[in-house]
């Protein structure tokens, strides 16, 4: 069984699409970077991917109220 990867253009929102985060590219980076989203891996030189599951499960935990670490919960 193959392994289900997202790339950063389908994970952020930009002037001209949806993605499946109302966020932008910068702040995907600065979250993986502060260790608030899933870390991605390189299939090649240029390309770089997330485990979808990981993806959806960040998702999930939001969806249900989590907070990112730092984050006041409303």
């Amino acid at each position: 069984m193959s392994q289900r990867v997202i790339r950063v253009a389908e994970l952020a929102t930009t002037k001209s699409k949806a993605g499946l985060l109302p966020v932008s590219p910068a702040t995907v980076w600065r979250w993986v970077r502060e260790g608030k989203f899933p870390k991605p891996f390189k299939l090649g030189e240029s390309v770089t991917v997330w485990d979808a599951e990981a993806v959806e499960s960040f998702i999930a935990r939001r969806a249900n109220g989590d907070a990112l670490a730092g984050e006041r919960q409303s």
